[in-house]
């Protein structure tokens, strides 16, 4: 009978494992990562509501801003793209409520229309350019600072770089329906970060999406999901416990309900409102919390001063354009999170960990198989 190890040393080896296959690269939906290299490429938000004869586009980059300029923004455009092709249908109600819709075929997800900004180093708007859109020069653009729509403690009193667009809807083709939506970051022709449906690459497990176009995130899942089962086999032949095994399921395990691009989906079908669509006033930590990923709800009401939590934002919104409420004054600009994992010196830690563990383990075995003198 093969011996029953520990499965403290079993788990860690995995979380070890785990966490040097699944590093988050460079990208945020929000504040993921830690590790980002520069806090203006990262986005925030990606909102997209309609307003009498308008659709209203918000994108939001550079979280936890509280210092003025210069900032940092000279090497990256800002893009947003929509596909107005692509069939989505309502009927699948854990789609409808997870994602607003079910896109039939992912893996065909291209832009109709693409949405270019640059911003000057004061968070103003330098250019724009659409293409895919009749009448562009009725769309009116504008960018700057504001404050951080996002509706969670952490980040109330904090502002962003706001990019905002009023699109007529006689800019789109004649009795649109349907959208498919996300915004990326582009260094030159690198994508440097994705945002689609609010609160998805946020979580450590779907990390790996943030340089990727939505035609190529399922292929990408599928093959997360194919590595995590190999882990989670590795922790069932030497510690078949569910407690061991659980270790590395909550920590970067992909879900059976993370099957779908990360898109944002909007249809006149339905009521506006997340998720479909998402406008300022939505409480996305709830309403995600509602259908499997409750990270944020936690960490509202743990880090909310009122009681039991804030679900609204820390300032009021405009009625009307650009809708963001003013910009919070400047303050020092608080240093930017450790990068904990671009240290190499942490790589090397975890890699000594896991071989230390490794061979406790092989020499424990020995010695537990090891004949008793006669």
């Amino acid at each position: 009978m093969r011996p029953r190890l520990p499965a403290l040393p079993v788990v860690a080896v995995a979380a070890a494992l785990a966490a040097a296959a699944a590093l988050p690269a460079t990208a945020s939906d929000h504040a993921d990562p830690l590790g980002i290299r520069v806090q203006e490429s990262g986005l925030t938000g990606l909102f997209f509501f309609p307003d009498g004869d308008d659709m209203i586009l918000v994108l939001a980059a550079r979280r936890a801003l509280t210092g003025g300029g210069p900032y940092d923004v000279e090497p990256y455009e800002y893009r947003v793209f929509m596909d107005l092709h692509s069939e989505v249908t309502y009927t699948d109600p854990a789609d409808r409520a997870r994602y607003g819709g079910t896109v039939t075929e992912p893996a065909a997800i291209r832009p109709d229309v693409t949405i270019r900004l640059r911003l000057d180093d004061d968070g103003s708007l330098r250019e724009h350019g659409v293409e895919g859109l009749h009448d562009p020069q009725a769309i009116r653009a504008w960018a700057g600072v504001r404050d951080d729509p996002f509706i969670f403690p952490r980040f109330f009193g904090t502002n962003v770089l706001a990019m905002v667009l009023a699109i007529p809807r006689s800019s789109f083709p004649t009795g649109r329906e349907d959208w498919i939506l996300w915004g990326a970051t582009f260094a030159g022709d690198e994508q440097v970060d994705h945002v689609g449906r609010s609160n998805r690459t946020q979580n450590a497990r779907l990390d790996f999406l943030n340089t990727l176009p939505p035609s190529e995130h399922l292929d990408a899942i599928h093959a997360a999901t194919h590595r995590t089962d190999a882990i989670n086999a590795w922790l069932a032949r030497w510690q078949p416990t569910q407690a061991a095994q659980q270790g590395y399921h909550l920590l970067l395990q992909v879900r059976h309900y993370d099957d779908a691009p990360d898109v944002m989906i909007f249809t006149t079908r339905l009521p506006p409102g997340f998720p479909n669509g998402r406008r300022l006033t939505d409480d996305v930590a709830a309403l995600t919390c509602q259908v499997g990923d409750c990270t944020l709800m936690e960490l509202s009401y743990t880090e909310s001063p009122a009681f039991p939590r804030e679900t609204t934002n820390d300032k009021d919104f405009l009625d009307a354009f650009p809708y963001l409420a003013a910009p919070w004054p400047e303050k020092p600009q608080a240093p930017p999170p450790t990068r904990l994992w671009g240290c190499w010196a942490l790589w090397a830690a975890l890699l000594l960990l896991a071989i230390l563990l490794l061979v406790a383990l092989r020499t424990l075995r020995r010695l537990r198989y090891r004949p008793r003198p006669a």
